[in-house]
């Protein structure tokens, strides 16, 4: 049974329509990745305004893992409709926000007491957790990374990586923020071995404290376990292990940012749990809530309980419309079923990937960890030169024929697979065969 079904081009007339209608009043700056305009959504496949049927592969970037309106989701919020919509935790305690909060304690890594601060972004989460950390260790510098993504506030830009796309023309930004190279194991340096390569890269954080800045003025190193926007860049457990290691003799707060990767998305609850190592802070969004917009920052209780009353908060945290959608999305993702299903999608696709990989020139990388895959696009294998152009072709083509898809990277050269693990395999299957169409296709026009 096919699970694409085309009633029109791609886009329709409906949806030529609706885009219009979004041009003539939303920023330009406000960029769309496809010409799709949803009407309904279910499981991982979406329907357009058209009548067209699509195999969804983008996920909302990131915050569907437990699929497009799942049933125990959609019921618990009808029923707190019926309750209260909103009252403000600064104002009045609601349950749902407790209830997820202490979830959110037992579950995340660390079998130290904990607390969390619900907001309702991901950059409102790292904004949240890098102030808490400033208060409590009284410093005021940050470590970030190359390719690192952690919002778009004042603060969390001035942290991002991939200065082009989200920091041109934004002017001066946030000071005491130092940006230190990551490891990404495709692109080693001229001359290194991948061991040498990422040597260097750990010694590079011990000199950072001599020639950056004291540790005595750093507050909190913040880490993607994989970076996202960067290219699903796996950060090695040595130097993950490495940040733990400097926090630890020098009294600074590790954040992990789990935005994009946490809620099983790698196959695990959260991805820094794959290395082994145990963060201060864990920064939460995306899939948290099914869509719904709701962050949090957990952490150890002393930390969280530094800032005084009124230090930290807003007027939507803890909404109980969202806090009942996490709380039932979390129950789903945390299922042991729901991780190996997460794990069973990722070989798949992996599997799948790596074909492709020895099939087409100008494919440089397939990479992942779990359901969390890519496809780096490169203008010549050997020297790994991105091909920034060929990643939008093959979306563009590919969306047309009935799958959704979104670009990454720090060159803008990758396509990301971020679907809903309600898919099934035979969507995954049929989604990722018109995907390799798309793919032949340039290949035959470029003569590769």
């Amino acid at each position: 049974m096919k699970n694409i079904i085309l009633k029109t081009e791609i886009p329709g007339p409906e949806s030529k329509k609706m885009l219009e209608r979004r041009n003539d009043s939303m920023p330009n700056g406000f960029a769309k990745s496809t010409q799709v305009v949803v009407e309904r959504s279910e499981g991982a496949l979406v329907w357009d305004v058209d009548g067209n049927q699509m195999i969804d592969f983008a996920g909302g970037i990131g915050m569907l893992n437990a699929g497009h309106r799942p049933p125990q989701v959609v019921k618990a919020i009808k029923e707190q409709l019926d309750k209260s919509i909103h009252s403000c935790m600064i104002v009045a305690t609601n349950e749902p926000a407790v209830e997820l909060c202490e979830l959110l304690n037992e579950y995340t890594p660390g079998d130290f007491p904990k607390k969390t601060l619900l907001a309702n972004s991901g950059a409102e989460a790292v904004e949240n957790a890098v102030n808490i950390a400033k208060y409590y260790t009284k410093r005021p510098a940050v470590i970030v990374f190359e390719g690192g993504y952690h919002g778009r506030t004042y603060l969390t830009m001035s942290m991002t990586s991939k200065y082009g796309l989200f920091k041109k023309g934004y002017g001066s930004f946030a000071s005491d923020i130092y940006r230190l190279p990551a490891p990404n194991m495709y692109r080693p340096y001229d001359g290194m071995t991948e061991e040498q390569y990422l040597d260097h890269c750990v010694k590079q954080l011990d000199h950072a404290l001599i020639a950056q800045v004291d540790p005595s003025a750093i507050a909190a190193i913040v880490i993607e376990p994989v970076q996202g926007e960067a290219g699903f860049i796996p950060i090695p457990k040595e130097f993950l292990q490495k940040i733990r290691t400097i926090c630890d003799e020098h009294g600074i707060v590790m954040i992990a940012d789990e935005v994009q990767s946490g809620f099983g998305r790698t196959g695990k609850l959260f991805a820094i749990e794959h290395a082994g190592v145990i963060p201060d802070m864990v920064t939460t969004a995306k899939s948290l809530g099914s869509g719904m917009p709701i962050s949090a920052v957990t952490g150890k209780a002393e930390i969280m309980d530094a800032p005084h009353p009124g230090a930290i908060g807003g007027t939507y945290s803890g909404s109980p419309i969202t806090s009942v959608a996490a709380i039932e999305t979390f129950k789903i993702i945390n299922d042991p079923a729901f991780l190996k299903r997460a794990n069973e999608i990722g070989d798949l696709i992996a599997e799948i990937l790596e074909e492709w990989k020895e099939k087409y020139a100008f494919i440089g990388d397939v990479r992942g960890v779990g359901g969390m895959r890519i496809v780096e696009f490169v203008k010549d294998k050997k020297t790994r030169e991105p091909d920034i152009e060929l990643g939008a072709e093959i979306i563009g083509d590919a969306t047309t024929k009935g799958i959704l898809l979104i670009r990454a990277g720090l060159y803008s050269n990758c396509i990301r697979l971020l679907p809903p693990f309600a898919i099934t395999d035979d969507q995954i299957k049929e989604g990722l065969a018109v995907l390799e169409g798309a793919i032949k296709r340039a290949h035959e026009k470029r003569g590769k």
